[in-house]
């Protein structure tokens, strides 16, 4: 079976059982009421599904959506160029090496919670280049630019990922407008935020383990951004910690859903009417596994902080004022290294 190396290696109490947990899957959500006139003429069908995208942010922090308007020829074409990308002898994939440099591109020793992932990476941004700050300096105003680095093979990668994400971009408005209404808002409450959005794609690969018991594809973490959405192949290995009891719950493949949760950003914004929530990736001895995640983040000159319509004297807010772009970027910095301490959260925020 071969060894694994100990930097993957889990603390014993966030190592994975091996038997999988799927009493109570996510909430899977539908999606064409959307695409349909009744939604403009018959409002209740809307607001039915506000609903249960409301509920679905308070009680899981995480659902599925079908119905959701992005042709399936457009995620297949880019499943199938994400596997001939990691098909490739590893010294072709390197020659697009992301570093604290290089933000974009491929890595395989990214770190979670200080332990390395059991996957490689190719990340590339929405809105080339990605605008961000400098540096981490509170004081400092100056702009950095991260570029989009593209392999010579497969050719049409760059083509793929681009007509990707132009889809998954729209689904993220349309998701974003439903979760406003759901917090009682205008729906275009939040499309500000996003108008030099620092939005990423990212093709995982999770190569067979020889220890699915005592390593991580990708460890406990919160998303620190507003909103994910996440293609997984058949395969599956996300688990999402259920907020009822703390249990690890294994979300179940579906066809062509996606899987959407809200991020750090969101729960700020929300001032915890909706939470972020712990989740993780279980890699296994047998089979490999991809997916696509997608993070919509906002402009890197965003200050992060509770909206005023969702907070009163008798709910304060929450959590201090933060910039986004610092934040980004001193995240970024820990997942090429090892840290003494942990990374930044927004619970440093809190108040």
């Amino acid at each position: 079976m071969g060894e694994v190396d100990p930097a993957f290696i889990q603390d014993l109490e966030h190592r994975p059982k091996l038997s999988i947990n799927e009493a109570e899957g996510i909430p899977l959500i539908d999606l064409s009421v959307l695409n349909s006139p009744d939604a403009v003429s018959d409002p209740s069908t809307l607001q039915s599904l506000v609903s249960e995208i409301g509920d679905a942010c308070k009680n899981w922090g995480f659902f599925q959506v079908i119905n959701h308007g992005v042709p399936l020829e457009i995620r297949q074409k880019l499943e199938q160029a994400s596997r001939k990308f990691f098909a490739q002898p590893l010294e072709e994939r390197l020659k697009i090496s992301k570093d604290e440099g290089k933000v974009l591109g491929y890595y395989d020793a990214e770190h979670t919670k200080n332990v390395r992932d059991w996957r490689e990476v190719f990340d590339f941004a929405v809105h080339n280049p990605i605008r961000v700050p400098a540096s981490t300096q509170p004081d400092d105003k100056a702009v950095a630019e991260w570029h989009n680095q593209w392999p010579e093979y497969p050719p049409k990668l760059r083509e793929d990922c681009e007509e990707y994400v132009e889809e998954l971009e729209k689904l993220s408005y349309k998701l974003m407008e439903l979760i406003a209404l759901s917090l009682g808002l205008p729906a275009d409450r939040f499309n500000g935020f996003f108008k030099d959005q620092t939005s990423y794609g990212r093709l995982n690969h999770y190569a067979p383990c020889p220890g699915p018991d005592l390593a991580l594809g990708l460890g406990r973490h919160k998303d620190s951004g507003a909103l994910t959405i996440v293609a997984q192949d058949d395969v599956g290995g996300l688990e999402v910690k259920r907020k009822s009891d703390g249990e690890w719950i294994r979300v179940k493949p579906t066809p062509d859903a996606f899987i959407i949760n809200v991020g750090d950003i969101m729960q700020v914004w929300s001032n915890e009417t909706y939470e972020s929530v712990e989740h993780r990736v279980t890699v296994n001895s047998e089979r490999e596994r991809f997916s696509i995640p997608f993070f919509f983040h906002p402009s890197h000159y965003t200050m992060v902080k509770p909206l005023e319509e969702l907070t009163s004297e008798k709910n304060p807010p929450r959590y201090r004022p933060y910039n986004w772009g610092k934040f980004l970027i001193t995240r970024k910095g820990g997942n090429f290294k090892k840290l003494d301490v942990e990374n930044i959260q927004i619970s440093h925020f809190r108040i």
